[in-house]
């Protein structure tokens, strides 16, 4: 029988030591906030939002200063990790929903909307070691289908009408080849298991969006990818697969791996094709994870903000002239909680700075072109 891990509220929201439990200095009153100004056109705005633990750079609802900036400037939530099976999936009979259940009350408590991520992360990197080492039997595909329509329906039916739009398959496919990744369920049913987990997820929740999410970007590099997100979608939609959007995650700037200076490799026309594919398939777009790396620019503060500024700006505007495009969630609203501080270092071992508010919760020019951006784009029908 499956059962329902829990512990204790008190655990997560101990404030502790944190160095931010003050309010932060923010925008004026009369500043609208993003989530307005998206408003304004028929869009919204949100970001992601980490439960770890204080003090950690995933555990920014532990922060009321964090939170505090949440309230003002944001209208729609993700769970950064909270929904992935190698966090509520401890082992094969265990939900553990209470870092969840926090986010998704709160949202609802401030009347803001709530996506859904991820039903299934389809990478053996990302998956519990349970579900990679999983006995499937002697009716392997029969398993692989059993386990995953389980936790679709149970996620699903446990936050049905709070979660509106679900990333019911994120990152399956292989960048460097185009082909869909092998893992422990595709090597018992091939793509069948992406088809099983949209129509289950259609199944619980009728009048949810479903979306499928992924990394394909705009610079030199992603066409492979691109390619093979297209073919999936272009099978997905020939095979009767429901699917509403594809989620465009927006992780742009610095690659992860080079170390060239400046941002100088996106392709804007070549981008527009894939998106012109994406869209005559008859699907929405949402940028799900934006940020913008700054890894390889200059050390100094002022002209590096610009240039990050500068280029979500370019991006922005060019994903806005989509009118299939209303949501923008950034992954993190602040320098202090963003995933990219962990991973891939700046040459200098200095902090990164890829999102719209600093470490102190100060806005940076990266506010301000999202905002212009905004102001700039066409109203939505």
């Amino acid at each position: 029988m499956t059962k329902i891990f829990n512990r204790r509220e008190a655990l997560l929201l101990t404030a502790g030591g944190l160095a931010a439990c003050a309010a932060p200095g923010l925008l004026a009153e009369e500043t609208p906030s993003l989530h307005a100004l998206a408003e304004a056109k028929g869009m919204r705005f949100g970001t992601a939002v980490g439960m770890g633990q204080p003090g950690t750079l995933t555990g920014a609802f532990n922060d009321p200063g964090y939170r505090a900036l949440i309230e003002r400037e944001c209208g729609i939530l993700v769970h950064e990790n909270a929904l992935k099976w190698y966090v509520m999936r401890p082992d094969a009979g265990t939900f553990y929903y209470d870092p969840a259940d926090q986010l998704v009350d709160f949202a609802t408590e401030q009347g803001m909307a709530m996506r859904g991520h991820t039903l299934l992360w389809n990478r053996e990197e990302f998956s519990p070691a349970w579900v990679n080492n999983y006995d499937f039997g002697s009716r392997p595909g029969t398993e692989a289908e059993r386990l995953v329509v389980e936790h679709v329906r149970a996620v699903v039916a446990r936050y049905r009408g709070r979660i509106t739009s679900w990333d019911v398959v994120n990152e399956t496919i292989d960048p460097a080849t185009g082909q869909l990744r092998e893992t422990s369920l595709t090597r018992h049913l091939g793509e069948n298991i992406i088809d099983i987990a949209y129509h289950a997820t259609r199944e619980a929740d009728p009048d949810g969006q479903i979306v499928y999410n992924d990394y394909m970007s705009w610079e030199a590099g992603h066409e492979t990818h691109q390619e093979g997100v297209l073919r999936l979608l272009d099978g997905m939609v020939a095979r009767g697969v429901p699917i509403d959007a594809l989620g465009v995650q927006s992780h742009i700037g610095s690659g992860n791996y080079d170390t060239s200076v400046g941002f100088d490799t996106a392709r804007d026309e070549h981008w527009r094709g894939f998106l012109d594919h994406a869209t005559g398939l008859g699907l929405d777009l949402a940028i799900t994870e934006f940020d913008v790396h700054d890894k390889n620019l200059p050390y100094d503060f002022a002209d590096r903000d610009q240039a990050v500024a500068d280029l979500a700006r370019r991006y922005l505007d060019l994903m806005f002239s989509y009118p299939q495009t209303r949501d923008v969630l950034v992954w993190g609203l602040s320098d202090r909680y963003t995933w990219l501080q962990g991973l891939w270092p700046r040459a200098d071992r200095e902090p990164k700075r890829p999102t719209p508010f600093d470490t102190d919760f100060q806005p940076k020019p990266l506010r301000a072109a999202i905002a212009a951006a905004f102001e700039a784009a066409a109203p939505r029908g």
